[in-house]
């Protein structure tokens, strides 16, 4: 393992990390994905990622941070000290205790999701905003649920606003990338009830049993599900609105429905 100080902008390894940031075809073409932050690199590393490179500025880390902690015990092939100059020219945000790597990706099929006996899973649609993804993985993980899967996204997975809105849980939960095709014939062979979110010809979520297997398939703000999804629904569910408005952000109406989900679950365990 080599060991540098980086004390220029203008170097090259800065100038590569930001083009991971900044476009997701250098990402695709080099492999590597950028985690900013001591907890999301914590994650990462927990989920079994490999840190290809990491760089850290003592200065922005606190004497008795968990970010010396990981420092000691992170196995990564390059790491470089930068200066705050440099770092504050790398961080996507503030507030990132000073460390950040350069990961290999992992990209999980729907054959690599192992789905308990009553799963519960969260389907997106062409859902475009990464920052929104981000707040549904946090959804996803806080609910426990088993995976995340992304039908026809129009984000990266791996979109650093994304990994930043996410708090790390892009790491925590299973997410797929997949067509709505595959995802539609992997729920039926695993015998999971499809639950599309629509006002259209719907009963109210909380009347709808989640109990057992689930797929809650979510679409986009704009224009909804697909009419694919519609027709393999095995029940259509809407979340009442009360105000003048008839749409929520994607992101709580997917915690919306998870929590139902848990509610409900707990509710029959406690009632067997």
């Amino acid at each position: 393992m080599s060991e540098n100080i980086i004390t220029s902008t203008q170097n090259p390894k800065v100038r590569l990390l930001l083009a991971l940031q900044q476009k997701s075809s250098e990402r695709r073409a080099r492999e590597l994905f950028v985690v900013e932050g001591v907890r999301e690199v914590s994650h990462c590393l927990a989920a079994g990622f490999a840190v290809e490179t990491l760089f850290y500025c003592p200065d922005l880390m606190a004497d008795d941070n968990e970010a010396y902690g990981l420092l000691d015990g992170i196995p990564v092939f390059r790491r470089f000290k930068v200066t705050p100059e440099v770092y504050s020219k790398m961080a996507y945000r503030g507030g990132t205790e000073g460390v950040m790597a350069e990961v290999r990706p992992k990209r999980l099929s729907l054959g690599d999701l192992s789905l308990g006996v009553s799963p519960l899973v969260v389907v997106l649609e062409s859902v475009e905003k990464p920052g929104n993804l981000g707040a549904v993985l946090r959804s996803a993980d806080a609910a426990k649920a088993d995976a995340v899967i992304v039908c026809d996204p129009l984000t990266d997975i791996y979109n650093p606003n994304l990994i930043r809105s996410s708090l790390g849980a892009v790491f925590t939960v299973p997410c797929v990338a997949c067509t709505s095709e595959e995802c539609i014939q992997f729920l039926k062979e695993k015998n999971v009830r499809i639950l599309t979110a629509q006002l259209q010809d719907s009963h109210l979520y909380y009347d709808t049993d989640m109990t057992t297997a689930t797929a809650l398939v979510m679409g986009k703000e704009s224009t909804g599900l697909s009419e694919q999804w519609r027709r393999v629904a095995d029940a259509h569910i809407r979340i009442p609105m009360m105000g003048r408005l008839d749409s929520l952000n994607v992101s709580v109406s997917t915690a919306i429905l998870l929590f139902e989900a848990v509610r409900q679950r707990l509710s029959h365990v406690a009632n067997e």
